[in-house]
């Protein structure tokens, strides 16, 4: 176990300044506090902060975060409490290692739900103070070495948790080399049996090769050298998990894999890789499609360095990375590196490290962090960030040169919601690189993207399965959500709007106020979309405003079923009467003006109409159904005998056609013709010829030599349906045509 007085001398090494006190008090306090107890293992308890701190040292981090790591299991293990660490500590360092005792308790694969809100706990401490996610790390990291001693099923399950989110967050912070570690680790215990076999087959090739693998880095050496560039060559081998996935991903065999091993060229400046790179290039035929450059267009996680691919000596592969080492130390430490060190005076917990909060990697905490507080239920969230986490990127620009990262597979839509989520909602159509493409189109490396606008536009949901960032699928749902109940809410405005009038009462949104307890609502807009979705009846409305309204409406005893049908139809307020019954002009305009008017399926209600459909020009009637809205059937319709009974639920509604949005409308008709070839071909050119259109179409034979078929039109109007009708009847192949309703 480490000694205090080694602990000290691993942080002087780095940070000569460094206060011994804080870093002894903090020892010998923890060492203390955790008295006899011990580990799985056996050993201490003590040894494992004592390995945190030195895991924190190894990234060269301030004697603050190391003093935390030392702490960081005595609130939650020991007798030690939040006053008492303040006293002693300070209130910064208090407050994180209080963090660090929540995060203790997450259990981050338990059930989706309490893992999605025990994940925004995770990053909503790592926004405040990202130290609490560096001693996180380094916790889980000492664990996953410790994890043999652990109970087998705990075991499996503490690994799937650390490859499901810690190993790719580490990645997202940029320190790749402890994600490296958290995965391989993982790994041997997740799939041991594979993980035995990858290495064992990476340990046999690097035998095999180890000959050709010096006869590169020495030939490299040699390049540079001729060439006065001062450089370092290492050969480096893929780790198994890596090895294992692309395997996996690829569907390929251990031999086909042709970049298990690769080489680091380190040198001095930024110019210097370029020079190398261009040495490199000049000297050997580079692999096309295998260059990237992310040091002009560096990483999410501030990950910079030149990658390429040539066929070097002996015509063998080279995948190469080219690099500084400053490059280096942020591609090994991540945001680790940005630690920035302020002299605090006397301070007992001394200098207090800051993060750069300018590096990428802030910025996609920040907008993870952002997603929290747009209102997704936590499973969505956890869907969308574990997407985030995983995907690789492509770099694309707006018009203006601005440069977007996006995951691979983003689309243009996801490019839309990344430059911002009222771009995204207005998205209608996208150019990349000059040219108008489908917003399903794939976006590749260094595509220019330029976003049409509509402001009629409203997200469709089919949108959420193309996109693939959790940014774009949040705002989507948001979007869909948000259109659906202002339908609703529209909808339920007009029906008590129609319900007052009928009561001689005149109805407005302050009404609604006084009586929201009585309807079990929190605001006004509650009420309206509860009555459009039909879980609050327009009279319950009503009798709350109103208690003591009487509805003096009389409904006499049918005499027949036709009968009954206009009695309650009349006494919902129905715009349209059965045939025979006069009505005069006055009476009919007047409940004209109290229908709900229908435009269509793409109006601003929500309206779908019967599978027999209705077309303008037919009399209607809207049922309402609980949670999906008003179902437009025609009143000829045989379905209506279903809610003869139900009253509360019928409609008055009205057509409302706005000729300047041109659609068309359904209705089922059914013809019989003969059975003979090209009799099909006929009646589909009859429709054609008149301007409709086939939707569906099923044909039962009903004879040999009679065919009975059943379509679906798309037409304007009820004029225009007649006319097809019409000259279908006409037809010498056709016995039969009409109307079906239901």
């Amino acid at each position: 176990m480490m000694r205090q007085y080694e602990l000290v001398e691993r942080v002087q090494r780095y940070k000569p300044d460094v206060n011994e006190a804080l870093l002894n008090k903090a020892y010998v306090y923890a060492m203390q506090k955790h008295g006899h107890q011990t580990r799985a293992s056996g050993d201490p308890y003590f040894s494992h902060p004592l390995e945190v701190a030195a895991i924190l040292t190894e990234m060269k981090l301030d004697e603050a975060t190391i003093a935390v790591a030392l702490l960081h299991d005595t609130i939650e293990d020991t007798s030690a409490t939040r006053q008492e660490i303040d006293e002693l500590f300070g209130a910064d360092l208090g407050q994180l290692v209080e963090g660090l005792t929540k995060l203790k308790k997450l259990d981050l694969v338990s059930k989706k739900a309490e893992q999605a809100e025990n994940l925004r706990k995770l990053l909503l401490a790592i926004s405040d103070d990202v130290r609490v996610l560096l001693v996180k790390l380094a916790d889980r990291l000492h664990n996953m070495r410790t994890l043999d001693h652990v109970p087998l099923e705990k075991r499996q399950r503490i690994a799937e948790e650390t490859m499901d989110i810690y190993a790719p967050l580490a990645g997202r912070m940029g320190m790749q080399d402890m994600r490296e570690e958290l995965e391989e680790l993982a790994f041997s215990h997740i799939n041991p049996e594979a993980h035995r076999t990858v290495t064992e087959r990476l340990a046999g090739t690097f035998e095999r090769t180890r000959g050709i693998i010096g006869e590169i880095e020495q030939s490299l050496s040699e390049l540079f050298e001729q060439h006065g560039l001062k450089a370092e060559v290492s050969s480096r081998q893929k780790k198994p998990w890596s090895v294992f996935r692309k395997m996996e991903a690829k569907a390929l065999s251990f031999e086909q894999l042709s970049d298990i091993f690769g080489f680091r060229v380190m040198v001095e400046s930024l110019e210097d890789c370029y020079k190398a790179l261009g040495i490199i290039h000049a000297t050997w035929s580079m692999v096309p499609g295998r260059f990237k450059d992310y040091i002009s267009t560096p990483k999410q996680n501030d990950y910079r360095s030149i990658h390429t691919t040539v066929v070097g000596p002996s015509r063998q592969r080279v995948e190469l990375q080219i690099r500084t080492r400053e490059m280096q130390q942020i591609a090994e430490y991540g945001v680790a590196a940005h630690s920035v060190y302020t002299d605090a005076g006397d301070k007992l917990n001394g200098s207090k490290a800051a993060v750069s909060r300018d590096t990428n990697a802030y910025a996609w905490l920040r907008r993870t962090i952002e997603a929290l507080s747009e209102g997704d239920n936590p499973e969505d969230f956890l869907e969308n960030t574990k997407l985030e986490l995983f995907h690789d990127q492509v770099f694309c620009f707006t018009p203006k040169g601005g440069l977007i990262a996006l995951p691979r597979g983003a689309t243009p839509i996801d490019f839309a919601y990344a430059v911002h989520t009222d771009v995204g909602d207005s998205c209608v159509g996208a150019k990349v690189n000059g040219r108008i493409m489908p917003l399903i189109t794939e976006l590749q490396n260094g595509d220019e993207v330029e976003i049409v606008r509509s402001k009629a536009q409203i997200p469709p949901a089919a949108w959420e399965s193309v996109v693939v960032t959790g940014k774009a699928r949040s705002a989507i749902r948001r979007a869909t959500r948000a259109a659906l109940r202002k339908q609703y809410s529209g909808l339920g405005a007009r029906i008590l709007e129609r319900a007052f009038e009928r009561a001689g009462k005149k109805f407005t949104n302050d009404l609604l106020k006084p009586v929201l307890p009585r309807l079990a609502r929190k605001d006004i807009e509650d009420v309206l979309t509860a009555v459009g979705r039909g879980e609050l009846s327009s009279p319950d409305v009503l009798k709350a405003v109103y208690p003591d309204y009487k509805d003096e409406r009389v409904t006499p005893k049918p005499k027949s079923r036709e009968e009954g049908w206009f009695n309650l139809r009349n006494a919902a307020g129905m715009l349209f009467r059965v045939p025979g019954r006069s009505q005069t002009r006055r009476k009919k305009k007047e409940m004209e003006k109290s229908a709900v008017p229908i435009r269509g399926a793409r109006g601003d209600l929500p309206v779908r109409f019967a599978p027999e459909g209705a077309v303008p020009g037919d009399r209607i009637v809207g049922i309402l159904q609980p949670g999906s809205g008003i179902t437009i059937y025609p009143i000829q319709s045989p379905s209506l005998t279903a809610f003869d009974d139900q009253p509360d639920r019928w409609i008055d509604v009205r057509w409302d056609i706005d000729e300047a949005m041109r659609e068309r409308f359904r209705a089922r008709i059914k013809v019989t013709a003969i059975n003979e070839p090209g009799s099909l071909a006929d009646i589909s050119q009859i429709i054609a010829s008149n301007d409709a259109n086939i939707h569906t179409l099923s044909m039962v034979r009903t004879a040999p030599d009679f065919t009975e078929m059943m379509i679906d039109l798309e037409v304007w109007d009820l004029k225009h349906l007649n006319r097809v009708i019409s000259q279908l009847k006409d037809m010498s192949s056709v016995s039969e045509t009409r109307r079906v309703n239901g």
